[in-house]
């Protein structure tokens, strides 16, 4: 049994996982916190200064926690926004030094790769399932089919809620027209990453990260700790989007179950994951907190 600590820098959220592994995950603290990072690299091309110190302050923070859990082994792993901007290099170097973490920039193969493993780790898989896993971030949409644990087909598409609530969404609450534009411009770049082939043969879908767990507390009504499994339908994400779309981000703050951190880029959230099911011509969704994190604690656990 390993324990280790595991740090995933994105493009909306600075998210961590302590955890025994050994034959599987054993989760000891997770904690998220909504840093933005993303922010402006849409514009801008680099990582802005607030943005990397919302980050820090939240690093030094899992740092502590860390070491007070004994985590013997420590790495970042960091995404989009990172492999976007100019200064995504020095923004890793700094990490490097400053925390002592093996910051890693992943590839989109990589990142397939520990999203996939992550999602399925301790998931039965139905027989000839295809399954695709819907990894919804700040500035990229990640989409993986696999079949028994291995990956077959992955994309990562320039389709995030950070980087479309930028471009599409400066009205509040947001306009039809902007809702539209946001869905017009999505939509079509997600369904066009992946060949017909792929998509046809996809059976069923897992969705990762803050956009569908946040989706599934708000259809609870609550907040619980755990909402693994959850299914969340697309005429219920129809109806969620209407919903939140119609509230202004003050009133989208208080609305049950939703973090009000992830208010203000929930709405293109919801917008991406129902585009990304209408792309696969699927139904509903299931709802995984195992992630990326899990499959980067699986593969630091198992490393040399």
């Amino acid at each position: 049994m390993t324990r280790v600590a595991v740090v995933d820098i994105g493009s909306n959220s600075t998210r961590l996982l302590v955890a025994d592994v050994g034959a599987g995950v054993t989760e000891v603290e997770r904690r998220s916190i909504v840093t933005r990072l993303g922010e402006g690299v849409e514009a801008t091309g680099r990582l802005g200064e607030q943005p990397r110190e919302r980050v820090y302050e939240a690093l030094a923070e899992y740092a502590a926690a860390s070491a007070e859990h004994g985590a013997t082994k420590a790495v970042a792993v960091m995404t989009s926004a990172v492999r976007d901007a100019a200064n995504g290099g020095e923004f890793a170097a700094t990490i490097n030094e400053r925390y002592g973490l093996n910051a890693r920039t992943l590839s989109g193969d990589e990142e397939a790769k520990l999203t996939f493993l992550g999602a399925t780790a301790a998931r039965t898989p139905e027989p000839g399932e295809r399954l695709l896993v819907i990894d919804i971030g700040g500035g990229s949409t990640e989409l993986v089919i696999g079949e028994r644990g291995n990956v077959a087909f992955h994309v990562s598409t320039q389709v995030g809620v950070v980087r479309h609530s930028e471009r599409h969404l400066h009205s509040d609450p947001p306009t039809p027209d902007e809702l539209q534009a946001l869905s017009d411009d999505a939509g079509p770049a997600l369904a066009q990453a992946v060949p017909d082939a792929e998509r046809t043969r996809v059976t069923a879908a897992v969705a990762v990260a803050g956009t569908p767990t946040q989706c599934a507390r708000i259809e609870l009504g609550y907040a619980p700790d755990d909402v693994e499994g959850h299914v969340l339908s697309l005429p219920a994400l129809d109806a969620m989007l209407e919903r939140l779309a119609a509230l202004p981000l003050a009133e989208r703050r208080e609305v049950p179950g939703l973090d009000p951190a992830r208010a203000p880029t929930i709405v293109a959230g919801v917008v991406v994951l129902t585009r990304a099911l209408a792309a696969f011509g699927l139904q509903a969704v299931e709802v995984s907190d195992r992630d990326i994190l899990w499959g980067a604690a699986l593969e630091l656990a198992s490393a040399t």
